[in-house]
């Protein structure tokens, strides 16, 4: 009877993996058309067409940088041209390729290339990336690789570095952190995204500390938290190997995040990374937070050329917060350094391709971005702020100008429509709110019992505060219409679901391992393939 049972499972087993092949063979094959390319992939190849942003902002960015490095080099400002191999140019390694698109696209779309490495692990990946190599005529400048993405870094930490590294996994990219930024040039460009949003967003902080060694923390300005512990994590891998890094551009959009980072060599620079870092101490009543800096730099008087690096003292709140009496929250430590250079992200603006098919969206990104307040880290939230008190919402001009009317400066960022990014203390912001509560009194009924907002109004403003409109407090950017923050434009909008080809082509999937697993009889475990 044992003997039947193992025989029927057997031949269930052929026909299921029979069925599998099958259907694998069968799987249709995707054209898909982007930029200046055309490629074919194969069903199982990953392809996320949600990503066009990131691939048309990352052409600006390495166009412009591949301008900036010729004419750093050369002193020369002359005009070249997309799809010529350059001896003198720039090369760029794309570790985790998929289907070759963005390869293929960098090769015809950004001027000044050397040569572009198109890696993917899957056999079945690069088989697709030599065919839309030869489809697309970029056999002088694109080279498909089959090697594990680490790797093949690890190969060129010391000789043959690459000028640019784009890393763009499903997930977490940590793990391809420490090679990447040993093998990438002096001032390279380092490209880095990561879609592990709930990770970085405080929804998992133990988590998140693994990965990137930093706790998250859930805070209304998360998104920007979440850019910060990032670069905090390229930062930590550099300074291992005495190199640091300069950000050039970061970005949260979509389902995820993408940074530009230039990489630098030198020992005596990575002494500054600890006035780089904070912790953040998050009010759980309020949402108001403070940064603690990691380390601080002292000017020496006599010579200004010196400086001496000191710890700095605290903790910089007490046990509850002054404001609502809440207890405070632990995070970090985050990059609190500028997330931008504005200049670069000007020549981006000025330069970028408007035949791109997301240009007016990265029009509108990078213009809000340059009106982004770069030394202030983290924001507010409008309807958090009003919220809190169960106030009306007063709009954001009313607000803007109000903290502006007060002399301190004010921008929103590119990540929240309704963000509030100032260097106003959280005291003179709880004072502007307490104000518009006295201007538009909150019922009764609805704060009894809330101890946190009874706490907040019960508080006496320092001073008045003019909620008179400030000719500065409309953003230019949505004075001239900008596409400043993008709608989910197809249903479903997200990350996708990871490529099976990505697990490597013979390991069976975790879906497929444990299908029926729980309808298993004894005698099948017994069975052998």
């Amino acid at each position: 009877m044992r003997g039947a049972k193992a025989t029927c499972s057997l031949i269930l087993r052929f026909l299921k993996n029979f069925k599998m092949s099958e259907t694998k063979v069968s799987e249709p094959i995707q054209e898909i058309a982007e930029g200046l390319a055309k490629v074919q992939a194969a069903g199982s190849v990953f392809y996320n067409p949600v990503q066009e942003f990131n691939r048309d902002l990352s052409i600006a960015v390495i166009s412009a940088y591949s301008r900036q490095q010729h004419t750093e080099k050369t002193a020369l400002n002359e005009t070249r041209k997309s799809g010529i191999k350059y001896e003198d140019g720039i090369s760029i390694l794309e570790a985790l390729s998929a289907t070759g698109l963005r390869s293929i696209r960098y090769a015809k779309e950004i001027p000044g290339v050397k040569n572009i490495i198109a890696n993917d692990i899957s056999a079945v990946a690069v088989t697709n990336i030599n065919n839309n190599i030869r489809l697309n005529e970029v056999n002088h400048l694109v080279t498909a690789s089959q090697y594990d993405a680490t790797m093949l870094m690890y190969q060129h930490r010391r000789e043959d570095r690459f000028d640019v590294i784009d890393l763009d996994p499903y997930g977490c990219p940590s793990i391809f952190l420490d090679s990447a930024v040993q093998s990438i040039k002096n001032g390279g460009l380092l490209l880095v995204t990561a879609t592990d949003m709930a990770v970085l967003a405080g929804n998992s902080p133990e988590t998140c500390y693994v990965k990137y060694g930093a706790v998250s923390l859930k805070i209304k300005s998360c998104h920007e938290m979440a850019l910060r512990i990032l670069l905090q994590c390229i930062e930590a891998h550099a300074n291992r190997y005495g190199r640091y890094i300069v950000p050039i551009l970061s970005l949260s959009a979509d389902f995820y995040i993408r940074v530009f980072v230039r990489i630098y060599t030198g020992a005596h620079k990575c002494k500054y990374t600890t006035s780089k870092l904070s912790h953040v101490y998050h009010c759980t009543g309020c949402d108001s937070f403070v940064l603690h800096p990691l380390g601080i730099i002292k000017q020496n008087e006599k010579n200004e050329k010196l400086v001496k690096f000191s710890v700095p003292t605290g903790p910089p709140v007490s046990n509850r917060c002054d404001h609502c009496g809440s207890s405070y929250h632990i995070g970090g430590p985050i990059w609190s350094a500028p997330l931008h250079s504005m200049e670069f992200v000007k020549e981006v603006l000025n330069s970028a391709d408007p035949r791109l098919n997301t240009y007016k969206r990265i029009q509108g990104v990078l213009s809000v971005i340059l009106e982004e307040l770069v030394d202030v880290p983290l924001y507010y939230i409008l309807d958090r702020l009003s919220g809190t008190i169960r106030v009306e919402t007063p709009s954001m001009l009313v607000l803007r100008s109000a903290i502006l009317n007060a002399g301190y400066k004010v921008s929103c960022t590119h990540m929240n429509k309704t963000s509030v990014k100032t260097n106003a203390p959280a005291k003179v912001v709880w004072d502007i709110m307490r104000s518009w509560e006295k201007l538009h009194p909150a019922s009764k009924k609805t704060i009894a019992g809330n101890n946190v907002a009874c706490s907040i109004l019960q508080q006496v403003p320092d001073r008045e505060y003019s909620f008179q409109l400030h000719p500065e407090a409309n953003p230019q950017s949505k004075i001239k219409g900008l596409l400043r923050y993008q709608t989910n434009p197809l249903p479903f909008w997200g990350p996708g679901t990871r490529s099976q080809t990505m697990l490597g082509d013979q390991k069976m999937s975790k879906s497929h391992k444990n299908q029926g697993k729980r309808k298993r009889t004894c005698s099948d475990s017994n069975v052998v393939d």
